[in-house]
């Protein structure tokens, strides 16, 4: 009970430091695009910060963060990975659902930062959507981050991963950077309670370019998968 009402009131805290952050930066972020990667990178560190102490979550970043235009292909369990993945990188941006851009604070600042709006609906108008999305001269260089699954995804379930990342790699001719996770065993997809312990987001070596498709998606689902469960057994979870 205790550790509910402690996850309880950092959820609050949360919520609240993302407006105030939100109405201190924007005057700043309409004028300079950089404003508003720094307003996000301030929140997520605060996020991290105040989670270590308030909750017990301490988190860490492995592997090397790349700073370059790559796709970053990473496992999704909760917000806590977003949190943790873009507070590591210079120019996070997301293939995100679409509806997302009319969310108050959150919509305007993923269009600050070229996030990429999808809508979830028939898969190959959602592909094209993407491609011609990241492809277009309104986006910005940076890391676009991608969730291959295409949702949360619970410690042990098991969902396919989508072809779409596959037609990013395969048509923007980038790098993919691949990402693990064990988030989700400390911080769940629904609830209230965040459990104590060390979460943690490792980057993985880059996949370069040239590779065909369904190959590449093989890599990736094997890494990701390998190395997420390989966390997650450090964190005490019983991956399969």
């Amino acid at each position: 009970m205790i550790q509910w009402t402690r996850s309880l009131i950092f959820i609050g805290q949360m919520y609240l430091m993302m407006f105030l952050m939100a109405i201190f930066f924007t005057p700043w972020a309409i004028v300079q695009r950089s404003a508003a990667f720094t307003a996000v990178h301030t929140y997520c560190r605060w996020v991290r910060w105040t989670a270590s102490w308030m909750v017990g979550l301490k988190s860490e970043i492995r592997g090397t963060p790349p700073t370059g235009e790559v796709l970053i292909a990473a496992k999704h369990q909760s917000f806590f990975d977003i949190i943790l993945i873009v507070s590591a990188v210079p120019r996070p941006k997301f293939i995100m659902k679409s509806v997302l851009r009319f969310a108050p604070i959150l919509g305007w600042y993923a269009k600050r930062i070229g996030c990429v709006p999808v809508d979830r609906g028939k898969r190959a108008q959602a592909i094209q959507q993407m491609v011609e999305g990241v492809k277009s001269g309104a986006q910005e260089p940076g890391q676009l981050i991608i969730y291959p699954q295409g949702t949360r995804v619970a410690p042990g379930a098991d969902r396919p991963y989508k072809i779409g990342t596959g037609v990013l790699y395969e048509q923007t001719g980038q790098p993919c950077v691949p990402a693990a996770t064990n988030v989700g065993v400390f911080w769940p997809r629904h609830g209230i309670l965040r459990k104590p312990g060390l979460a943690v987001v490792e980057f993985l070596p880059v996949i370069n370019p040239g590779m065909e498709k369904d190959a590449f998606m093989a890599e990736l689902k094997e890494v990701v998968e390998t190395h997420s469960d390989r966390l997650m057994a450090e964190a005490g979870f019983p991956a399969s």
